[in-house]
């Protein structure tokens, strides 16, 4: 089955990751005093990872169940 949960976790942790790292490493201060001291990479980064965390276990916890195939009976 194809489950789109696993696809916006994967999107979402993938750009989360890279704004947490840019937040970390990159921001510089000038770019924090102007966001009115927050750092808003490295905010907006940790929020997606755990959206991205929320879909995961949203996919685990109830995951996707295939119907059986209809029973028509024997073969004729």
């Amino acid at each position: 089955m194809f489950d789109i949960r696993l696809i916006v976790a994967l999107l979402m942790g993938v750009y989360g990751l890279v704004l947490t790292v840019l937040g970390i490493a990159f921001t510089p201060d000038e770019q924090i005093a102007r966001s009115a001291n927050v750092n808003i990479n490295l905010w907006a980064g940790i929020g997606m990872l755990a959206v991205a965390a929320a879909f995961i276990a949203w996919a685990r916890l109830r995951p996707l169940k295939v119907p059986p195939p209809p029973d028509d009976g024997p073969p004729q």
